[in-house]
């Protein structure tokens, strides 16, 4: 067995840490987009806890290409001036940028429905929240199995 000499010995504690810190910047990496998405939604519903219901999504269960993934979003709504959807905001929980879409409506639009492309990094939940015109709020989240990267890989 022979000595390292100084380099040696500097590569393989610059490579051991290196390793020792993968896993942590890997982690950070993953709970920056999920953390964004929470508060994003906290930021829209003004603190308030969303309520299930009112929202279907209408995803694949799998996306054999995260780059165009369908979302139609259609909210259970009479859409009077007495009763209607204000905005819907779309989340995908995984993504660097967790925002996917914003779409406002008005009862003079006759229905609470939209149909849009989007774009997935990875498997991961898509939520939907739901702003009424007396300030309820709803949620409803459904997960996709991308196999194909789409935004970011």
């Amino acid at each position: 067995m022979r000595a390292l000499d100084r380099r040696e010995a500097l590569a393989l504690a610059g490579g051991l840490v290196a390793l020792a810190l993968t896993p942590a910047a890997a982690f950070a990496q993953a709970a920056a987009p999920a953390a964004a998405a929470a508060e994003a939604i906290k930021k829209f519903t003004g603190g308030a806890e969303p309520a299930r219901g009112k929202i279907t999504l209408d995803l694949p269960e799998i996306a054999e290409n995260g780059n165009t993934v369908p979302l139609t979003v259609t909210i259970d709504s009479p859409m009077t001036e007495q009763s209607y959807v204000r905005e819907v905001l779309i989340i995908a929980e995984g993504n660097p940028n967790p925002n996917v879409a914003m779409m406002t409506f008005s009862p003079m639009s006759g229905k609470a429905e939209a149909a849009v492309r989007i774009r997935l990094a990875a498997t991961q939940n898509v939520v939907a929240v739901a702003k009424m015109s007396d300030g309820a709020h709803f949620i409803e989240k459904k997960i996709v199995k991308v196999t194909i990267g789409g935004c970011g890989g």
